[in-house]
């Protein structure tokens, strides 16, 4: 009988500047056996963000990385540290979890490909921020999420996959945002199981799934 191919865990690096509720997300998976991953460090660039708190309840590396000199972005000396770390704890993946800055080229050349972003609407409609409130001023009728591989442009990597949610005519802004970060919890957690699967394949702006994972 052939010997079953078995992957090894996946080894994420989640970078947050919140409460980190996506993050809590990924945990939960991992810990259920629904994800095959290792978190193997929360970095923020806000010293009292509660996602650190959430990994130190997990018993995970959580470390505060200054960001300086900018405000919005992640470039020159901020994006020097975060390289460092990353590369000291042996990240595989990066995954944005609510991290308010846009990522440069450094980073985005040492991880192609394996920076994944998670983004409240279903883009291309609604780049940017409170794209929920945007969704629902505009007088759309589904609303939803969107996981994506991140590029150089803002909310324009190739798409991974998307979740819907649809908008109610009583919808306010804060009800339908925790409807949709309802479905980014299961959206999250199943983009990077398969990517840790080895199911996923990019081809220019389309991602494929692959229907057989071995040879």
């Amino acid at each position: 009988m052939g010997r079953m191919k078995v992957k090894t865990a996946l080894k994420i690096a989640i970078l947050g500047s919140g409460k980190g509720s996506n993050a809590q997300a990924i945990f939960d998976a991992i810990a259920s056996g629904r994800l095959n991953a290792r978190v193997v460090c929360v970095l923020s660039d806000v010293e009292n963000a509660y996602i650190l708190e959430r990994a130190r309840q997990q018993g995970l590396v959580a470390e505060f990385v200054s960001a300086a000199p900018y405000k919005t972005k992640l470039d020159g000396e901020g994006e020097a540290r975060y390289l460092e770390a990353l590369d000291r704890y042996g990240a595989e993946v990066v995954v944005l979890a609510g991290f308010m800055r846009i990522i440069k080229m450094r980073l985005l050349s040492a991880y192609t490909n394996r920076i994944i972003n998670l983004h409240p609407a279903l883009l291309p409609a609604f780049p940017g921020m409170e794209s929920w409130v945007q969704a629902l001023e505009y007088g759309a009728k589904v609303a939803g999420c969107t996981v994506h591989f991140v590029d150089a442009g803002t909310d324009t990597g190739p798409i991974i996959l998307q979740k819907v949610v649809p908008i109610l005519d009583e919808d306010t802004a804060e009800s339908l945002h925790a409807r949709i970060q309802e479905q980014e919890h299961i959206a999250l957690p199943e983009a990077l199981g398969l990517l840790a699967g080895g199911q996923l394949q990019v081809d220019g702006r389309r991602v494929r799934l692959r229907t057989s994972v071995f040879p």
